[in-house]
């Protein structure tokens, strides 16, 4: 019995039909890029956020990148963020020309280390940028807190849905950053983002970043870029939104059943903090013998994977800024011994109780 990580065909075959339908609207309307259904998904998402404004855009990354132009980085200007998350983040710091700041992560969270952002603050800070990390959002009160009049951007790819203290991506910081990708919990049928924020002047900011700098036909205020939202994907994505809060709850609960199942073993299962809600976009587990388990996965045709091998301040593009092996032992450690399970909405019972006993037949 083959079990994938992630299985898109079971999402995709109970609504179907209304995909078809949204996506045969798009071809008859034959308005293929910044159409109505690209409005209408801003404000959709940003009524689900419980936020002012939502400007669409060509993906995940390009989200983050447009918010930190809008609240201000410019080349040259430091960003604090985490050592641990997708190439992405850091990346998008980069591409503007700033330099991203890393900061130790939380052992039970992964995420952001809170008590330790204060010290990587100096002159050049001009944005901090969370990751709210597998679906569980950042503790927000006490980074807000710590970030006093600087700016703060968080990267919420994965924690669509998720709450922190019952407040939203996107309700704490100047801007929160999504992505559609469509391994997230919710994804398009390609590459997709999106900038939620209440602030008028940065949600101006990122519409006309993401048109090429464009005020208006011709005239360009900035320098810009192609950065937009195709109304195919906006479609499917409304139909999706509709059924995202019960997706996240079934992945809830099969979250729960594993946490059960693992209960006095060597795995060290998720710990959601008390003020989260969780929406589990990854199971993530942490086993002493990571790829051993991996592979005997692999062997009984069982789907995992590694989010991620290789902490952000050691990836070969930033050797430059000079970090070293020990530098950020949390996230090593997370590199070296965590691995995502199938944790997807549809996942069966049947599938669960099997993937929890090839684990156990691999980890003492």
């Amino acid at each position: 019995m083959e079990i994938p990580l992630l299985d898109l065909k079971r999402q995709l075959k109970p609504i179907r039909s209304e995909i078809d339908i949204a996506i045969a609207h798009v071809l008859d309307s034959c308005q293929f890029i910044m159409g109505p259904d690209v409005a209408a998904l801003e404000s959709e998402i940003a009524s689900f956020c419980s936020v002012s404004h939502g400007v669409g855009c060509a993906s995940g990354s390009d989200a983050i990148m447009l918010a930190l132009r809008a609240v201000g980085v410019k080349p040259g200007d430091e960003v604090v963020t985490t050592a641990y998350s997708f190439y992405a983040t850091a990346g998008s710091i980069w591409h503007i020309g700033a330099k991203p700041v890393f900061v130790y992560i939380d052992p039970d969270t992964y995420n952001i280390d809170i008590t330790k952002i204060a010290s990587r603050i100096n002159s050049r800070t001009k944005a901090i940028l969370p990751v709210h990390l597998f679906g569980q959002m950042a503790d927000m009160d006490a980074l807000m807190d710590v970030a006093g009049s600087i700016p703060v951007v968080e990267d919420s790819a994965q924690s669509l849905g998720a709450k922190w203290n019952g407040r939203s991506p996107g309700e704490y910081s100047q801007a929160a950053c999504l992505s559609f990708f469509p391994s997230k919990n919710l994804g398009c049928i390609g590459d997709g983002g999106l900038v939620v924020t209440n602030s008028s002047d940065i949600a101006h900011k990122v519409h006309v970043l993401r048109s090429h700098g464009a005020v208006k036909t011709y005239e360009h205020s900035t320098v810009g870029y192609n950065s937009r939202l195709d109304s195919i994907h906006a479609a499917v994505l409304r139909v999706k939104l509709k059924y995202l809060n019960n997706w996240a709850t079934k992945r809830k609960a099969n979250a729960e059943y594993y946490n059960r199942a693992f209960e006095n073993t060597n795995i060290k299962t998720p710990v959601v903090h008390p003020n989260a809600y969780s929406v589990f976009n990854q199971y993530v587990i942490q086993v002493d013998n990571r790829d051993e388990l991996r592979q005997y996965l692999s062997e009984k045709q069982i789907g995992s994977s590694v989010y991620y091998p290789i902490p952000l301040p050691h990836q070969p593009c930033f050797a430059s800024l000079g970090y070293n092996t020990g530098d950020f032992p949390i996230a090593e450690q997370a590199a070296q011994k965590s691995l995502a399970l199938p944790v997807f909405p549809e996942l069966k019972q049947s599938e669960m109780d099997r993937i929890i006993s090839v684990i156990m037949d691999c980890v003492q």
